[in-house]
């Protein structure tokens, strides 16, 4: 066994095993894919194991690379932390921050413009547009992207342990209907009269399975249909087509793009809402980050983003987790009675809490 390893060899490594492809791995590095296979070969003489099974249809991690992952992983974030800290390279140096923001009409792209108003000049934010942050956590992961927008509460468990995450917004959840629809003369949506309708909410894209989760929990026990899946709609103008042609409603958030010939509905009773957090790759430091953080908090602030309706809506696992914290709050401030809803386990409706204070103790 070897008394050092290069991070480099171990970097090669990751990447081939994120991507289970030695091209895909290659361009994602800048290197040549002899170079990488080298590395790789390298890595494996270095610690007497084979790392890969290779035919030529297919790449699958062998026990050993299994064991080996998570250690790498670990070197390469200690790794990225020491650079940062100690680069000593100086204001400027800085690589640019990727940021997917989803959409123009958008949080993450709010808080973007913010942002910018608060880095150095040289330094540089670049707004990517991948709509569904199932889909922009494996190229987080994948060091494609750097930070992403959305709701973390559909993730795989074992992605989200990978990325940290700040909650940044709670939107109120809205309909997106026809000019001519019965429902478009309303300026608030009941949730009720939704009964018998069908919304679209991008079944079929596994990018955005997070948003269709959220619709799923909503929809159930309330006689909203979901859309039959559809291929993944690329771009607000293809978007905007499709929606007309198809004569869909649409579940959307008020914080959403405009749209010839519909109109954006506020749902109500009770108010859904749909957390947005601000994800990043755990390990990560830039000043790129810290500014964004700090903008979404200051427009937070601002805007009261993060002060939830009294009796509205978060689907499962954030009405748990607003509950268990509500709950904290009451307990620590003192308040003797707490009673949540029949569904306040975070399934269908959330946590409601009532505070009654609690007489003082005699002296």
């Amino acid at each position: 066994m070897p008394q050092d390893i290069e991070p480099r060899l171990l970097r090669a490594f990751v990447a081939v095993a994120d991507e289970l492809h030695f091209t895909r791995a290659a361009a994602r590095l800048y290197v040549a894919q002899q170079a990488l296979s080298r590395d790789i070969r390298r890595l494996e003489r270095e610690l007497g194991v084979e790392l890969f099974l290779r035919t030529t249809r297919q790449v699958a991690l062998t026990a050993e690379a299994e064991r080996l992952l998570p250690y790498a992983r670990r070197v390469l974030a200690a790794q990225e932390e020491l650079v940062a800290a100690f680069g000593g390279g100086g204001a400027g140096t800085e690589r640019p921050l990727v940021v997917d923001i989803s959409a123009p009409m958008s949080t993450g792209n709010e808080v973007l413009a913010e942002a910018r108003g608060r880095i150095a000049p040289e330094g540089e934010l670049v707004a990517h547009f991948h709509s569904g942050l199932t889909g922009a956590a494996a190229e987080l992961l994948a060091g494609r992207l750097d930070v992403s927008f959305g709701r973390v509460g559909g993730l795989d468990p074992a992605v989200l342990a990978r990325l940290d995450h700040q909650l940044v917004r709670y939107e109120r959840m809205a309909v997106v209907l026809r000019e001519d629809h019965p429902l478009a003369r309303l300026p608030e949506v009941p949730l009720d009269a939704l009964a018998g309708e069908t919304l679209y909410a991008a079944a079929g894209n596994a990018a955005t399975a997070e948003w269709t989760d959220l619709a799923a929990q909503l929809f159930a026990g309330r006689g909203i249909v979901m859309a039959e899946p559809f291929p993944q709609i690329e771009g607000a103008e293809e978007f905007t087509r499709v929606v007309a042609k198809r004569r869909w409603s649409v579940l959307a958030s008020t914080v959403f793009i405009s749209m010839p010939g519909t109109v954006l509905r506020p749902l109500t009773g009770p108010v859904p809402l749909s957390p947005v957090s601000m994800v990043w790759r755990r390990g990560l430091r830039h000043p790129g980050l810290d500014a964004l953080r700090a903008a979404a908090a200051a427009l937070g602030a601002a805007g009261g983003w993060l002060d939830a309706p009294p009796g509205s809506w978060l689907p499962s696992p954030e009405a748990a987790a607003e509950a268990a914290e509500a709950a904290e709050v009451v307990k620590s401030a003192g308040v003797t009675k707490v009673t949540r809803g029949a569904e306040a386990a975070g399934i269908a409706e959330p946590a409601q809490v009532e505070t009654l204070t609690a007489p003082r103790a005699p002296g």
